[in-house]
């Protein structure tokens, strides 16, 4: 095989991969880890068994290849334009995490709720996807991840909120994303002040640039 076949073999296994963890996003958005098993999955995704024990190894492995493949492209989405003003850069990113939540649903499903129940390397995962948006926050707010305990405490219980809202807007949209993005950003502002008021180093920056 020469080097253009090679590359061939290997773009096909990249994309058969990428199908597989595809077609693991929806069956374990909407089924417990527990509940399926790997002749199920096999099925639903039209291929023989053996070829997903070739990929992942084992079902637990397929599982956290699935999480960590979302969370990469939540992180990917919610972190992009870096260039922009850190007010813009914060709503940009609070957009840019809806916009991945609206149309990627079973996957966000997956690395907020899962499907294991409690494992502490899956939760391992989802503690990390925090840090890596709460860094992107920080650095759009205050110019630095390198923030007091207080400020961070804060972040991150904003954080769980935009969860628990944005699992429940996705489940039944009423309102359009943009309004979404206005009232996490108010709650967000919020937030930010009352860190400004315990901490004199954390002012809160002005939000009030329209995203983009």
């Amino acid at each position: 095989m020469n080097k253009s076949q090679q590359r061939g073999a290997t773009g096909k296994s990249q994309a058969r991969r990428a199908e597989l963890i595809a077609t693991g996003r929806k069956l374990f958005a909407d089924t417990s880890y527990d509940a399926l098993s790997m002749d199920d999955i096999a099925q639903h995704a039209g291929v023989a068994k053996g070829l997903i024990y070739y990929y992942f190894t084992n079902k637990r492995g397929y599982y956290l290849a699935i999480v960590e493949e979302s969370v990469a492209d939540l992180v990917a989405r919610a972190g992009s334009h870096p260039e922009l003003p850190r007010a813009q850069r914060v709503r940009s990113t609070v957009d840019g995490y809806l916009r991945y939540a609206q149309h990627h649903q079973a996957a966000y499903r997956t690395i907020v709720t899962g499907g294991v129940g409690f494992d502490v390397q899956v939760q391992s995962i989802r503690d990390a996807v925090r840090e890596q948006l709460l860094t992107t926050l920080a650095e759009g707010a205050y110019g630095s991840a390198n923030i007091p305990p207080t400020a961070r405490l804060a972040l991150l219980g904003w954080m769980t909120g935009v969860e628990g809202i944005t699992l429940d807007w996705v489940g039944d949209p009423v309102l359009p994303r943009e309004e979404v993005c206005e009232l996490l950003v108010a709650l967000l502002r919020a937030t930010l002040e009352a860190v400004g008021e315990l901490v004199p180093q954390c002012p809160a920056p002005a939000l009030d640039d329209t995203v983009t």
